[in-house]
């Protein structure tokens, strides 16, 4: 296929997206700009959304995550998990990326870029931590990568948080940096904390799809369910993200327009790991034949985090008004608008991935995929 009949394809295809899809971008900077103006003109917005919490969780952000999540995992045939479980491949290089380079780099460019800023630097590392279990969701439907395979990685995550946040906030906080005679600290968190994190972001959602789709596939068939029940639920996931960011960018508008200076510092390192991370895995995928979807899925579980759990521990053990709980805070203002670029660099490099008689796919996130014949 040359250039231009894959642009006019393309083209086409683009034209058939939905007014919400075709302008993601757009709408994602307006969320975003709508956030801070909110934040900033609003006395007391911020504080009266941070009383809004059910035992330190914060009940507005829950809402829109558990909104945005609910539509793409009932997206996920639930039938076909072994053959993501059955990829010791994919497995293995999710655990690598990680727990064991994601935190180290993390950690490297926290002392890298901020040695003269410990508060930031351990909100940081902080953030570098704490794996993704909830937005990687949907940045991974949006680039059209393997959604069993993200639900399997993205439970893998949860299970290895529960079991080694506590443990590595130790080793990275305090025993590494005395061992390279660099300044100590420590975390306050406990298993139950980051269990409840996970059951909320990712259990209640998670179970939410998997009965939708048995029971809908039972009651309608999965014909009925994938073209008429999953378009009208999928625009869902988009207006949950837009309300998340609209939060998220409301609680700190504030501090975000009076300490630009402090932020673009913070954004720095946040930059670099989310290029890193991202490429890292995207090349590690690509190395192992994985194929298009997989490989964009491991690359955006590499990159993503959880700042929901960030953010807890860092106000837990430092307090709200602390140097790093900002730094937790900008970890996802700066991690939005840099994984919504990569997921359209990710279907950019879509054509490397070109097998004969394989059909494209192009993402719809408010119904099911459309498809070109290459």
């Amino acid at each position: 296929m040359t250039d231009t009949t894959a642009r006019n394809e393309a083209s086409t295809v683009v034209a058939k997206l939905s007014t919400l899809d075709r302008f993601l971008p757009v709408w994602i900077v307006a969320a975003m700009a709508a956030g801070l103006l909110l934040g900033r003109w609003i006395p007391g917005l911020n504080t009266a959304m941070e009383k809004v919490q059910i035992d330190g969780i914060s009940l507005p952000i829950a809402v829109g995550l558990l909104i945005m999540m609910y539509p793409v995992l009932a997206k996920v045939r639930y039938d076909r998990l072994d053959s993501v479980t059955g990829d010791r491949k994919l497995l293995f290089s999710s655990l690598l990326l990680n727990w064991l380079i994601g935190p180290a780099l993390m950690f490297a460019l926290a002392w890298l870029l901020l040695p003269d800023l410990p508060e930031y630097r351990t909100g940081l590392i902080i953030v570098g931590l704490a794996r993704c279990i909830a937005m990687v969701i949907i940045w991974n439907d949006l680039a059209c990568g393997d959604r069993e395979a993200a639900a399997v990685l993205v439970a893998l995550n949860s299970l290895f948080q529960v079991l080694m946040f506590a443990v590595l906030g130790w080793f990275y906080l305090s025993v590494l940096p005395g061992w390279l005679g660099l300044e100590q600290t420590t975390i306050s968190i406990s298993p139950w904390q980051i269990a409840k994190s996970v059951l909320i972001f990712l259990g209640i959602p998670l179970l939410a799809g998997y009965l939708s789709r048995r029971v809908g596939e039972r009651a309608k068939g999965r014909q009925w369910y994938e073209s008429r029940f999953l378009p009208r639920v999928g625009p869902w996931a988009l207006y949950g993200l837009l309300f998340t960011i609209v939060i998220l960018f409301a609680l700190q508008g504030d501090q975000i327009t009076n300490r630009p200076l402090d932020v673009a510092r913070i954004a720095l390192p946040l930059l670099a790991y989310f290029a890193l991370m991202w490429g890292g895995g995207y090349l590690l995928g690509a190395g192992l034949g994985l194929g298009y979807e997989r490989t964009t899925t491991l690359a955006f579980t590499a990159a993503g985090n959880n700042f929901e759990l960030a953010i807890a521990v860092a106000i837990a053990t430092y307090g709200a008004s602390s140097g790093q709980a900002l730094a937790g805070v900008v970890g996802p203002l700066i991690e939005v608008p840099v994984l919504v670029g990569l997921v359209y660099v990710s279907l950019a490099l879509r054509r490397r991935f070109t097998h004969s008689g394989t059909v494209d796919s192009v993402p719809s996130p408010t119904g099911e995929r459309l498809e070109s014949d290459r």
